[in-house]
C-alpha cells in the first residue's frame, strides 16, 4: 500500500501529469483538496473508491483516512494542488507517515507561477533583464516567514517574483518592492489561473491595490512582478545562435571522419 501524494496542477483538468491521472484512475482511495482541486480530475477516480474533499479536515482526521486504508491495503491518491513541493502543506502529511511506517511517493505537477507564464505567452528569464525566479509567500497572522525571506531583503534581487497568499497584503508588497522595483513596475495579478473564470490583470506596483479592489478579488490570487511582463527590448540568446559553439554544435569547424 501507498500513498501518493499528486500535484494536480494550477487549475486546467487536462494540465495534471499523465502519471497522476493514472493513479487517480486506480488508487480506491482519493484524498483531494476540494477547494483548490478541479471535480474533472477526482471523477477520474475507480468506481466505487472512496472520494473525500479535505478541505474541512484537520490532519489528523486525514492521517487516520491513510491509516485505515493502509490497513485494508488500499493505495490512495492523495491529491493537492499545483505541486506538493511548493506551500503543500506535505511535508507534515509525510512525517506521520514516517513514524507510522507507510509508504508514499511525490509526484510533481504544474505549479501556479508556470501556468500563469504559459497563459501570458511570457518567458519569465530574459536575456540580460531576469535570469532568476524567485517563488515566495508574505507573513501573514497563521504564519510568519524567516527573518532572511523578509521580502524587503527578496526584493533587491530585482529578480522575477512569483508571491503567494499575499493578496490582501498589497501595502506591504508595494513598500517592501518600490524602492528597488519602482513604483512603475510591471505586475500581473494571476486569479485562478487556468481556471474557467481565470483572470489577468496588468498593472504596476503602484496600481496594483486598485486593480484588486476595482475587480473584488480576496483570495486564489498570484502576484507575479518584474521587468518580463512590461514592454522591453532584451538580446538573444546565444542557445540559438549561428556563431555560438557548445558541446553539440560546433561552429566553424568540419567534423573529422571517423577512422576504423
Amino acid at each position: 500500500m501507498t500513498v501518493y501524494f499528486i500535484g494536480a496542477g494550477p487549475g486546467a483538468p487536462d494540465l495534471i501529469t499523465v502519471r497522476g491521472l493514472k493513479l487517480i484512475e486506480r488508487c480506491p482511495v482519493c484524498l483531494y483538496a476540494g477547494s483548490l482541486v478541479p471535480e474533472e480530475i477526482v471523477h477520474a477516480a475507480p468506481e466505487g473508491a472512496l472520494v473525500k474533499d479535505t478541505a474541512p479536515m484537520h490532519l489528523e482526521a486525514i492521517i487516520a483516512e491513510m491509516e485505515t486504508a493502509h490497513a485494508a491495503g488500499h493505495d490512495v491518491a492523495r491529491v493537492h494542488s499545483g505541486d506538493p513541493a511548493i506551500y503543500g502543506a506535505v511535508a507534515e502529511q509525510m512525517r506521520r507517515l514516517d513514524a507510522l511506517g507507510i509508504d508514499y511517493e511525490v509526484v510533481p505537477g504544474v505549479p501556479a507561477f508556470a501556468g500563469v507564464a504559459a497563459k501570458l505567452a511570457t518567458e519569465l528569464t530574459l536575456p540580460e533583464i531576469a535570469q532568476t525566479v524567485i517563488i515566495t509567500r508574505t507573513g501573514m497572522k497563521a504564519s510568519s516567514m524567516p527573518e532572511f525571506e523578509q521580502l524587503e531583503i527578496l526584493g533587491q534581487s530585482r529578480a522575477t517574483l512569483a508571491i503567494h497568499l499575499s493578496i490582501r497584503n498589497l501595502d506591504y508588497v508595494r513598500r517592501s518592492l518600490e524602492p528597488f522595483y519602482g513604483a512603475d513596475c510591471p505586475v500581473v495579478i494571476a486569479y485562478r489561473a487556468t481556471w474557467p473564470d481565470e483572470l489577468y490583470i496588468r498593472t504596476t506596483l503602484e496600481g496594483m491595490k486598485e486593480e484588486v479592489r476595482k475587480h473584488k478579488i480576496t483570495r486564489t490570487a498570484l502576484i507575479m512582478v518584474g521587468k518580463v511582463f512590461g514592454d522591453i527590448s532584451f538580446r538573444d540568446s546565444d542557445l540559438y545562435n549561428s556563431d555560438y559553439s557548445h558541446v553539440l554544435r560546433n561552429v566553424g569547424k568540419k567534423k573529422k571522419a571517423k577512422v576504423v
